[in-house]
């Protein structure tokens, strides 16, 4: 996992390009470089060393005859599978996949990325055509930002790279109003800067000439129907168990040491049992956060289950008092808003596993979407929020001014399937809860200068996933009814038939007691600043004081100010 940044025009670019590589640096500590096409192109890369960590597997990265410059970020997993293939045409001069990805682009073109089993986001200059071809993986683990001006292309792995060479970016307002309005964090291809855009997972685009093309390479709709085919549930059992192994395996590869993240849901029960069969599982450590309060804490879950596997276990401990300075680091490194305390929880634990020298973690991130494991799933509820009462909005509008209430608009997601189940999936995983999920975790992981890798989101477990009858995914009572059928050949009942925990820290009761602070001077700087006409002071006020007096049953509001805030001084 890198970091990536380019310039396509005629400036003079050799100290913005610069700029961008140091801005990315906690992207790819091991090595940074630049490449030059004087009047045309500059490319910037930061690495992480992970597979092949000789100087010869770095970046820019050039083909044998010079024509072709890659820079890459991410991991290709059955990279040695597609080398094999290559190889009868050309010669490695490395171990790394990233050799391998610009192979396959020689020999396929575009369509190579249909061709990858990863995460990943890359760019190829051609030199001779004087083009630009990009692309991003199919669920957009891996970022890749753009912006397009009147002087060239501008393109990176995070937003703060393209900022730091337009100084004079300000805030999408119809983004920003849609947050506090919606809770939506933008469609695919928003971000919460004006002129900058993301790549949608599953697109890749190309830049020649001053004309930017994008195109959707991943069709999803028709890969899940062309696998809709009645079968015996222990038939998708053991077909999706075959799977599953393979794809950890796979996210095994590695000259690096591998650990893992878990929770104390079933999701990452099922990860931890299969990595216990790996023959290496006594050397691989497990992490897991914890805040003290057992009204949130999953440890008994985690250590239910760390009993039967004897994995080695670090906990992390979060607190109250480490927030405030940790909330300003990770506001820098997300660029724009992220979920609260549990993702500053869990950012700990990546900090945690760097120390210990673990340079990449897996984690159970995907499967409540594949498998419908979210509880408004199965009900008339347009509700996007697990454990959210339906008759109370967390989303306070009457803190917003008219005109700025009048500027959102509440998205509208496709609804490509006759399923209701199977469309609220969809838009979870590719407009929603994983687009969000997937940047809060790469800028928390790339903060400590990690990588995390994501088992459960192998397309081909997706994609099956998706195509089981809602009887295996709702079944007396039970969501993910399948893969709890799964878990009983390794765990007991407590952990199998556990529900799913909606909160997994005290965030509401820390923000209205010890955290207010943080709070009253997010408020104090929102109000005085250029942006106060988008609020409505009064209002503002009036919720606090009832948040304060015990008025908790969401507390997103509350983050929503504390985060807005920090994006406000990063703009500063």
């Amino acid at each position: 996992m890198c970091g990536i940044s380019g310039y396509i025009g005629n400036k003079v670019f050799r100290e913005s390009i610069a700029a961008m590589v140091a801005t990315q640096a906690h992207r790819g500590p091991d090595f940074s470089d630049i490449y030059l096409d004087s009047g045309h192109a500059a490319l910037g890369h930061n690495r992480l060393a992970i597979i092949d960590l000789s100087p010869e597997a770095n970046q820019p990265f050039q083909d044998p005859t010079g024509r072709f410059v890659m820079i890459y970020n991410g991991e290709v997993y059955n990279y040695k599978e597609l080398r094999q293939k290559l190889s009868k045409n050309y010669l490695f001069k490395t171990q790394c996949d990233t050799e391998v990805v610009l192979a396959a682009y020689l020999k396929y073109g575009s369509a190579c990325i249909k061709h990858f089993n990863g995460m990943f986001a890359f760019a190829v200059w051609d030199t001779q055509q004087k083009k630009l071809f990009a692309a991003r993986d199919r669920f957009g683990v891996k970022p890749l930002y753009y912006s397009k001006t009147p002087d060239g292309f501008y393109f990176a792995s995070e937003i703060k790279a393209i900022r730091a060479v337009q100084k004079t970016v300000g805030f999408n307002e119809k983004v920003v109003a849609n947050y506090f309005a919606h809770g939506s964090y933008g469609l695919p291809d928003e971000t919460f800067y004006e002129g900058i855009h993301s790549l949608p997972g599953g697109h890749c685009l190309e830049y020649k000439d001053s004309k930017l093309h994008i195109t959707r390479w991943y069709d999803f709709e028709n890969l899940v129907d062309l696998k809709s085919l009645p079968q015996a549930l222990e038939t998708v059992k053991e077909h999706y168990k075959k799977l599953l192994e393979e794809s950890i395996s796979l996210r095994f590869r590695a000259d690096v040491s591998v650990g893992i993240n878990i929770s104390g849901g079933i999701d990452s029960s099922l990860l931890l049992a299969l990595v216990n069969k790996r023959r290496d599982a006594a050397r691989i450590k497990a992490f897991t956060f914890y805040t003290g309060d057992a009204r949130y804490d999953e440890l008994p879950w985690v250590e239910a289950m760390i009993a039967q596997t004897q994995t080695p276990l670090q906990k992390v401990l979060f607190t109250a008092d480490e927030v405030a300075e940790f909330t300003k680091k990770i506001a820098y490194h997300q660029d724009e808003p992220f979920g609260g305390i549990p993702t500053l929880a869990y950012a700990k634990v990546f900090a945690a596993a760097r120390q210990q020298g673990v340079k990449v973690l897996l984690d159970g991130q995907g499967m409540d979407e594949a498998w419908a494991g979210y509880d408004y799933y199965h009900t008339n509820s347009s509700q996007t929020i697990q454990g959210q009462k339906t008759s109370a909005s967390p989303f306070k509008t009457n803190c917003l001014n008219k005109d700025f209430l009048a500027v959102s608009k509440k998205p509208i997601y496709p609804q490509p399937f006759e399923s209701d189940l199977l469309n609220k999936q969809f838009r979870d995983l590719f407009y929603t809860k994983i687009p969000r999920a997937l940047r809060f975790n790469d800028r928390i992981s790339m903060a400590f200068s990690t990588e995390l890798r994501e088992p459960f989101l192998d397309h081909r477990l997706v994609e099956l996933a998706f195509a089981q009858p809602d009887k295996f995914k709702l079944c007396e009572g039970q969501t993910k009814y399948l893969l709890r059928v799964l878990l009983q050949d390794y765990a007991g009942k407590e952990i199998t038939l556990a529900p799913k925990r909606p909160l997994q820290t005290p965030q509401r009761e820390w923000l209205g007691t010890s955290l207010q602070p943080l709070v009253d001077e997010a408020l104090e700087q929102i109000l005085s600043s250029p942006y106060a006409h988008w609020f409505n002071q009064t209002a503002m006020h009036r919720e606090w004081e009832q948040y304060k007096n015990g008025d908790r049953d969401s507390s997103f509001h509350v983050w929503q100010w504390v985060n807005f805030n920090l994006l406000l001084q990063s703009l500063v």
